[in-house]
C-alpha cells in the first residue's frame, strides 16, 4: 500500500537520537520525526516522550526523491475546536478544588521565593565585581 505527503500511517519507533527518532513505516520504509515534531509542548529530552519499539501514528510531512521521509507525531494527533479547548480549560479550572485564597497564597510564596533567589544570585555578581576592581582586574 504505496502512501504519500498528508497520510496518517502507522510505524513503530526504531531508534532514538537526541535530534528525533526514527519510525519504520509500512513497506519497510524509514521516516524521522523532528524532536519539534513530537509533541504540542516543548521537548527537551525526546526520551520522555517516546522509546524503542513503540508503535505510534505519524504524518507524512515530505517526501524526497532521494528517500528521506519527514514525519510528524503531533499532527497525527486529531486536533480540538476551540470549543473544545476552551471547554477543557474550563473543566481543568473548574476540578482545581483551591480557593482563590490559597492560590494567591502559593502564588505569593512562590514570587517570594524566585525573589529570594534573584537577589541571591544578584548580591553573589556584586560582590565578584568589586573583587576584580579591587584588584585591579
Amino acid at each position: 500500500m504505496p502512501f504519500e505527503v498528508g497520510d496518517i500511517v502507522e510505524g513503530t519507533v526504531l531508534n532514538i537520537t537526541d535530534f528525533g527518532a526514527f519510525i519504520k513505516l509500512p513497506e519497510g520504509k524509514t521516516g524521522l520525526v523532528h524532536i519539534s515534531e513530537v509533541a504540542n509542548t516543548y521537548v527537551k529530552n525526546i526520551r520522555d516522550f517516546l522509546k524503542e519499539n513503540d508503535r505510534v501514528k505519524v504524518k507524512i510531512l515530505s517526501m524526497e526523491p532521494n528517500g528521506k521521509i519527514s514525519l510528524s507525531i503531533k499532527k497525527a494527533m486529531p486536533q480540538k475546536t476551540p470549543k473544545e479547548k476552551d471547554f477543557a480549560w474550563q473543566n481543568s479550572r473548574n476540578n482545581n478544588n483551591s480557593s482563590f485564597e490559597e492560590k494567591l497564597l502559593k502564588f505569593l510564596k512562590d514570587s517570594d521565593e524566585r525573589q529570594q533567589q534573584l537577589r541571591k544570585h544578584l548580591d553573589s555578581k556584586r560582590r565578584n565585581t568589586s573583587y576584580r576592581r579591587s584588584n585591579g582586574y
